[in-house]
């Protein structure tokens, strides 16, 4: 198994990550309405971690849009390439989530990231990230609402309120389950918020989180064991 290593370049510290994403934020596009929901085909990443090894594994899956059957699946294993500081996760797993995305025959049509985008503190994280560097309509779903206030949502399938930091909204709580707790949705790139949500409903047929995330969660957590093994 060939391990990814960290790329020529990359940051090694918080500054210099710091001052690639004040480079890069300029080019995130929010004015796009991206593809509609349950079209063409869409594709979660996720990862997981082995911090005891250094590893951390990616998964990309894809999904046929319509009908949610999987297409294509790919993983990648890499050295964890950034240390752990709040706000700059995505330097700890673009490299690998790159590697596997880049391996698809397929699509990938719109990612889902087990993320933010301009839920974030400086308005840029994994998915504002990984579509500027992709060019591809990005979008987060996150399970917890990292440091921004909102209102719980009323309790039906489909309601929502803003996330709201310094007077803005940067993504919405959104209910996917009846009178279960909401998840965190937010625009990356290329995709209105709007429609972020609504593809995101569109992925919740009958769990909280989005199948495209259950099937990459699953894929990365395989990958990561058999690496370690």
């Amino acid at each position: 198994m060939t391990i990814i290593e960290k790329p020529a370049g990359w940051p090694s510290d918080e500054a210099e990550a710091l001052a690639v994403q004040d480079e890069l934020r300029g080019r995130v596009v929010l004015d796009e309405p991206g593809p509609p929901p349950g079209t063409g085909l869409v594709t979660g990443v996720d990862v997981a971690y082995d911090d005891e090894r250094d590893l951390v594994a990616a998964a990309a899956v894809v999904l046929d849009a319509g009908t949610l059957t999987v297409v294509e699946e790919a993983t990648a294993v890499g050295r964890v390439s950034f240390p752990y500081v709040p706000g700059l996760l995505a330097f700890r797993e673009i490299p690998t989530v790159l590697a596997a995305l880049e391996t698809l025959r397929h699509g990938p049509g719109l990612v889902v990231c087990d993320g933010y985008g301009q839920a974030h503190p400086r308005r840029f994280g994994l998915a504002s990230h990984l579509g500027v560097l992709t060019g591809l309509p990005v979008i987060g779903v996150a399970k917890n609402p990292f440091t921004f206030t909102y209102e719980q949502p009323a309790d039906e399938r489909g309601a929502s309120t803003p996330l709201v930091a310094d007077g803005e909204e940067v993504g919405r709580a959104l209910r996917t389950r009846t009178a279960v707790k909401p998840v965190f949705v937010s625009a990356g790139h290329r995709v209105t918020l709007a429609n972020a949500c609504a593809h995101t409903l569109h992925l919740t047929p009958r769990f909280r989180i989005p199948e495209t995330t259950r099937h990459a969660d699953a894929l990365c957590r395989r990958a990561l064991k058999e690496a370690a093994a």
